[in-house]
């Protein structure tokens, strides 16, 4: 399974960013996919999440009201539409994906990771 992120760049301040990420190759489904940021010397944290199966989602404080996290199923990608981006926003962000094994013998959670992408939000 492959997790690729892309959209990430330099804006400023108060401007806005879109990043996608597909997860790709085979398995069962996609459980949930979310985005994560790092920043050096911190420990990474969790942005956003989404279920596949309900919609449900989940912002961070931090983030609430100015990020939107949205997915299409047929495409097994997740978007994160970002306005109002402020300077404390620049991060790597990575993708994160919870994809669902089934077998005879059960079904199994599988955790996969992109790249990771840098936004920069200048002041």
């Amino acid at each position: 399974v492959q997790v690729v992120e892309s959209g990430g760049g330099l804006v400023q301040a108060g401007g806005s960013l879109r990043l996608s990420c597909t997860a790709s190759g085979s398995f069962f489904a996609i459980n949930a996919m979310g985005w994560f940021r790092q920043v050096p010397g911190k420990q990474r944290e969790l942005v956003a999440t989404i279920s596949f199966g309900d919609g449900y989602t989940y912002y961070a404080d931090s983030v609430k009201g100015r990020f939107t996290i949205s997915r299409d199923n047929n495409k097994n990608t997740m978007y994160l539409q970002m306005n109002s981006l402020e300077p404390e926003d620049t991060a790597v962000y990575y993708c994160h994906a919870e994809v669902r094994e089934e077998y005879y013998s059960g079904s199994y959670r599988y955790d996969y990771w992109g790249q990771g992408t840098q936004i920069t939000v200048s002041a």
